[in-house]
């Protein structure tokens, strides 16, 4: 190319993939929650989201349609990876991995930061507490519900949710013990089976 040439016009990018829109989805959710951890979530403002998560406020808008829905989202994506299968598991995967990764996920510090926010400001957002309870609890509660016995398992489903959590997960949220290891997970989620009598397979 000689010197009085025009350079080459800039190739367009065409549009995103599957997978880079999932990847920035989890960028801007991984943002907000650091953001609602460190500042509650009345503190918190998309106007600050977009800096953090190194995009424009269109884009947020282009994937989540208000705050509350950047919140729920991210409930919701806690959710969802707990209750999915690796997918090398066995066909059914055993009841007990399945609580394991529960008590793994709500233990953990992401769950506890979000769950300590929504105790704080529930009375301020009722509505975003309802949302909290339907997309978080109530949807792990369906889904052991699907995996139990008998012709009414929910109430089985949701004492079974409650040891999951337990005391240990009360001394996660005053900041009186550190997420557990894997091991004291599965420890944990087969002690909740055992009390109450399932079987773990």
């Amino acid at each position: 190319m000689t010197h009085d040439q025009p350079p080459p016009p800039a190739r367009k990018r065409g549009r995103p993939t599957a997978r880079e829109r999932e990847e920035r989805r989890d960028q801007i959710l991984d943002a907000a929650v650091r953001l609602f951890v460190a500042k509650g979530y009345q503190r918190t403002s998309i106007d600050d989201l977009v800096p953090a998560a190194r995009v424009t406020k269109r884009t947020v808008y282009g994937y989540f349609g208000d705050k509350s829905d950047v919140f729920t989202a991210a409930v919701e994506r806690l959710r969802d990876r707990a209750l999915a299968a690796p997918a090398a598991a066995a066909s059914p995967e055993p009841l007990a991995a399945l609580a394991a990764r529960i008590v793994a996920t709500l233990h953990g510090d992401e769950a506890v930061g979000l769950h300590r926010l929504m105790i704080a400001e529930a009375t301020t957002f009722p509505e975003l507490a309802a949302r909290f309870h339907r997309d978080g609890p109530r949807g792990y509660i369906t889904a052991l519900t699907g995996r139990l016995p008998g012709p009414d398992p929910e109430p089985l489903a949701e004492a079974l949710f409650t040891l999951l959590l337990g005391e240990p997960h009360r001394e996660r949220l005053l900041g009186l013990r550190p997420a557990p290891t894997e091991e004291e997970a599965g420890r944990h989620a087969r002690t909740a089976l055992e009390l109450l009598g399932i079987t773990a397979e």
